[in-house]
């Protein structure tokens, strides 16, 4: 299992680039997963449904299954937001992961920029971030792909993606 991230100042478009890849993925036959981190509070269930109200009780984990799909909620109820080492070790095992957010991790990334955006690039400030998708030039080493290049956009993950392990033993030596 590889993981690579995508980072990017908030409507640098990180969103709306992976609902593009992913298909592109797909079709080249790999099975891709996304874990997204998000800095505010976020509910996957619906206020008043069998499941919401079981969180709503104290329930520390309600799992939700169907002939379609299953989710897991697990409630934090003050513990620390896990790392994303501890959510990788959660999910099912695929080709390739790809994270969208958690900056501070120390997996490689590949920064969403947009200049419309008016922000600056992160590349300079993270040595994690291995390439760049925009829209822009951009002065690097590293290498560049415009946002719209898809194809070459999914090729850039596929390179610089690493394997769990070494996200693992980077993790535990940040620790």
């Amino acid at each position: 299992m590889k993981v690579i991230g995508l980072a990017g100042w908030s409507g640098a478009g990180k969103t709306t680039l992976l609902t593009r890849v992913i298909p592109h993925l797909l079709g080249e036959g790999l099975r891709v997963s996304v874990i997204k981190h998000a800095h505010h509070a976020f509910d996957v269930d619906v206020p008043g449904k069998d499941s919401w109200r079981h969180r709503e009780a104290g329930a520390a984990e309600v799992l939700v299954s169907s002939g379609k799909r299953w989710a897991l909620m697990h409630e934090l109820r003050g513990a620390p937001e896990p790392r994303l080492p501890e959510l990788l070790a959660k999910l099912s095992r695929v080709d390739l992961v790809v994270v969208e957010g958690f900056k501070s991790e120390p997996h490689r990334k590949i920064e969403v920029h947009r200049l419309a955006n008016g922000k600056p690039m992160l590349f300079p400030d993270d040595p994690a971030i291995s390439g760049i998708a925009t829209d822009t030039e951009v002065e690097t080493t590293l290498p560049v792909v415009h946002l719209d290049d898809i194809p070459a956009i999914a090729a850039m993950m596929r390179k610089l993606a690493i394997s769990v392990e070494d996200v693992l033993a980077a993790s535990a030596v940040e620790s």
